[in-house]
């Protein structure tokens, strides 16, 4: 399914959108964004909108694992290593990445990131990948960094960067700019990656090594948060909703849903898949999660 939007209506209705080279040649009919200036405005379309309330629940029990608070107090990404371990980006400014012991939270090590206000990291081609949500100069990027060493080797402005939700209301992160980017990514293979861009309205394919967009989708909500790969399909958490929603990467279909109890369950950030078990993180209770 395409969306309804046109080139033309979309910029005319968000009001900051522009032509750009970074658009495939073959998605003429998808939004494009200007790097130069922030995006504002941005609606999910109403048949969206009705896509995601009909779309079939999925029944899922929250486990809550352990929670390593105080030294990781807001895990607001998670990625499995090819060892099995698992990564947490902390998003206290500037971020650092803590490998941990899944079954248990055990530190193994700990290595400083030059990302700001992060929410999203991947590994692929030797590197980490991360979303630094916010910037104290300039617009938000995307960061290629050693594993290591924590240094950034390159980086990217995030397209589709901009304020959206309480953002534009003067809330959201104190101190820091209204400006928001990216918020997970996870490795595609063949040098790609999602990246869930909330301002955007949109979860972008990016090629990794230049930071162009290959192409898009529409995002089933505003604030998406934590992505997952499952074979053809994404996992895309809708944060302010308490779901998580598992839709198509070729069109962003929306397939089904789960739906979390805000009362009793801890909020969903971050998200992973591992063997079939999705895995989340929460960022404001430190929380590690799974659903069966």
């Amino acid at each position: 399914m395409r969306d309804n939007f046109t080139r033309r209506g979309f910029i005319a209705t968000a009001g900051a959108l522009a032509l750009s080279s970074r658009l495939n040649a073959a998605d003429t009919d998808i939004p494009v964004f200007d790097d130069s200036k922030p995006t504002t405005g941005i609606v999910i379309p109403p048949e969206k909108v009705a896509e995601m309330n009909a779309a079939p629940l999925i029944a899922k029990t929250v486990n809550k694992l352990w929670n390593d608070s105080p030294n990781i107090t807001q895990p607001n990404a998670m990625q499995f290593t090819p060892e099995g371990t698992l990564l947490l980006l902390n998003q206290v400014d500037p971020n650092s990445v803590f490998e941990v012991q899944p079954k248990d939270g055990k530190i193994l090590r700990t290595v400083q990131t030059e990302s700001i206000h992060g929410s999203g990291m991947t590994i692929g081609d030797g590197a980490w990948w991360i979303t630094s949500t916010k910037a104290l100069k300039g617009p938000p990027v995307t960061l290629k960094v050693d594993p290591k060493s924590g240094k950034t080797l390159k980086k990217w402005i995030t397209p589709g960067w901009g304020i959206y939700g309480i953002y534009a209301t003067g809330a959201g992160a104190p101190g820091l700019p209204a400006a928001s980017g990216g918020h997970d990514v996870k490795w595609a293979g063949n040098g790609r990656y999602w990246m869930a861009v909330p301002s955007s309205g949109r979860i972008f394919l990016m090629q990794a090594e230049t930071g162009e967009v290959v192409r898009s989708i529409q995002a089933p909500v505003i604030r998406t948060h934590g992505l997952a790969i499952d074979g053809d399909y994404l996992w895309s958490v809708a944060s302010d909703f308490w779901q998580i929603h598992k839709i198509a990467q070729k069109d962003g279909k929306i397939v089904a849903k789960i739906q979390l109890d805000k009362d009793k369950d801890p909020q969903i950030h971050g998200l992973e898949l591992k063997d079939g078990v999705l895995w989340y993180c929460d960022a404001s209770k430190g929380w590690i999660c799974n659903l069966t």
